[in-house]
């Protein structure tokens, strides 16, 4: 079970935003020196309306009026090729970051424990792979541009204004420091919000989702006003975050530009009782005015950055996620497929019941063990601890005598296929659903051998593209036999030594069912298979059955001696013969 991850401060999230931006950095010093051009052309400007005035207007200088307007081409000039570079290179550097951010937590999640997918909506993950990385893209992107260019334009025009007048700037030693506290006791406020508008975009995604993909059961239900009230209220919880980080942005700004102009009309006033040449109290009045606009950006882009950081929290915690455990050092060679079940035990967190409780059982190499019983008596969680999807709380599962914890997690799974009850298609071409991730050349003389065995070559045939036809998301584009029979001919196609198959022909019509049987009796003559199924028809031939129920296994034998003991097999038969009588 993973442990809990801590949310780290803010300090450690920059630094590790930053860490990322390191590879990047010769790019990111590039879009520096744009950003410090633009900053020095502004206050350049600046600078220059002094003499502008006093030797041109007021001095009428020959000279200083020639050399001006190129003086003033040279400034646009150097404005507009610094906005180009460190728009262009920030922009890089930040996709940069967020695509491997996106990679890094998109790989992670892959190899996440089946316990995360059993509590992680896949709605709330998808949201994080999309919106919240976008969030830290405006974060390390574009905010920290406007962070960088405006403080060092902020930087440069109060170097002016004390070079033009130290006494009327220091007003700005009042004005900072009180604008500072005000944005820094706001931060901590938005960032909390952000946190809850990342989690409430997730429950969108999530509901979503969850009716795109049960829209035949909301129709057939006619369950769209109970969906629209679901959707409603995240919908409208997502506003109400939102709405309350406005608020406090719409309180601290106004506010901080408040103080700043009563420092403004402050200086106004000092510069008239000192008499400040007409020329300098122009130069200091455009850069005071200039030096407004970066401030209001430093305060906006604060809720840009919390938003970002509460999105980097988001992020890294996925990244952070302990992994799939692998601690086996050993591989499967020369397989001959000998699986046992030692005392088996397993609950699924520490709180919860055992839902499997000292089980043991051999499948001898090459034979055929069906497990039946009750739906929830525990047959699919013992498919699954085969898999190493769960770990055993007690006791252990070896194959050919060695413990499955023993084996890299590789070697177990490249040696064991598994048909399961969920149907699990991708949305690619039905050959590719067939070789899914098989390395090398597709063997088409096998696949068409699988295809066959499968009982899937007649209704290819009957498809626009054949083997070439796209499935859609999950394979909707096939009927539940035909998806089922897919998945048989994939895990065929794998050809692995030991056999799962989890209710593998639970959505088969009879017809396609007896044919999936023969077919199977033939490929799994030599396979190691483990059949967990409630048809109990077809586990009929199986060479040993054990009825599961309540986590034990309560009866085990051949189909005739379990029928012969009278107990919960054959009740479990008879009853479903007459529900199968009902519904013929």
């Amino acid at each position: 079970m993973p442990h809990p991850i801590k949310d780290p401060s803010n300090k450690e999230l920059y630094w590790r935003l930053i860490k990322h931006m390191l590879p990047y950095k010769w790019v990111f010093l590039v879009a520096m020196i744009g950003m410090i051009m633009g900053a020095a052309t502004d206050t350049g400007f600046a600078w220059i309306l002094q003499p502008l005035m006093d030797d041109g207007f007021v001095g009428r200088d020959a000279d200083f009026i020639r050399i001006i307007p190129i003086v003033l081409l040279l400034i646009a000039f150097g404005r507009a090729f610094g906005d180009f570079i460190d728009t262009y290179c920030m922009s890089w550097v930040s996709r940069k970051v967020i695509q491997d951010l996106r990679q890094a937590m998109f790989e992670n999640l892959m190899y996440a424990p089946a316990e995360f997918y059993d509590r992680e909506p896949s709605g709330s993950l998808v949201s994080r792979l999309t919106f919240d990385v976008e969030q830290v893209a405006n974060a390390s992107g574009a905010a920290l541009r406007i962070v960088f260019k405006d403080f060092v334009k902020v930087i440069f025009l109060l170097g002016l204004m004390f070079y033009l007048s130290w006494q009327l700037s220091l007003i700005f030693m009042v004005i900072v420091p009180i604008s500072a506290f005000i944005m820094i006791r706001t931060s901590e406020s938005i960032r909390r919000i952000s946190m809850r508008v990342q989690e409430s975009v997730g429950d969108i995604s999530h509901i979503a989702k969850q009716v795109f993909q049960s829209h035949r059961v909301v129709k057939l239900f006619d369950a769209y006003n109970h969906e629209k009230n679901i959707f409603f209220n995240v919908n409208n919880h997502n506003r109400q975050q939102i709405m309350k980080r406005v608020v406090i942005m719409a309180l601290s700004v106004p506010t901080i530009v408040l103080i700043m102009g009563v420092g403004v009309a402050a200086v106004i006033w000092l510069a008239l009782e000192f008499e400040v040449k007409p020329g300098v109290f122009t130069s200091y009045l455009v850069a005071m005015t200039m030096v407004v606009a970066p401030v209001k950006n430093l305060l906006r882009i604060n809720e840009v950055i919390q938003a970002g950081v509460a999105a980097a929290t988001s992020i890294f915690r996925m990244i952070d996620l302990e992994r799939e455990p692998d601690t086996g050092t050993r591989s499967l060679e020369e397989l001959a497929g000998n699986v046992s079940f030692d005392s088996v035990s397993f609950r699924y967190s520490s709180d919860s019941v055992e839902v499997i409780r000292d089980i043991s059982f051999d499948i001898p190499a090459g034979a055929t063990i069906a497990l039946v019983g009750p739906s929830g008596a525990g047959k699919s969680t013992l498919a699954s601890m085969l898999l190493r999807l769960y770990t055993p709380t007690e006791g252990q599962i070896t194959i050919d005598g060695i413990p499955i914890n023993d084996l890299t997690i590789k070697s177990l799974r490249d040696n064991v296929s598994l048909v399961s009850q969920d149907i699990l298609l991708f949305d690619d071409t039905l050959r590719n659903n067939i070789t899914y991730a098989r390395k090398g050349s597709i063997d088409l003389q096998r696949l068409e051998e699988v295809c066959d065995a499968a009982h899937i070559t007649g209704f290819v045939k009957d498809l626009k593209d054949g083997q070439d036809t796209l499935l859609g998301e999950s394979g909707l584009r096939l009927s539940g036999g035909q998806r089922q029979r897919v998945a048989i001919a994939r895990a065929l196609y794998k050809d692995s030594r030991i056999l799962v198959m989890d209710e593998a022909t639970s959505s088969l019509d009879s017809n396609s069912e007896f044919y999936i049987h023969k077919a199977i009796e033939c490929l799994i003559s030599d396979r190691t298979t483990l059949v967990i199924a409630h048809r109990l028809s077809t586990v009929q031939n199986a060479d040993r059955i054990l009825v599961i129920n309540r986590g034990q296994i309560v009866e085990q034998g051949t189909h005739e001696q379990l029928i012969k003991s009278g107990g919960l097999y054959t009740e479990l038969v008879n009853s479903q013969f007459i529900k199968h009588s009902d519904e013929e």
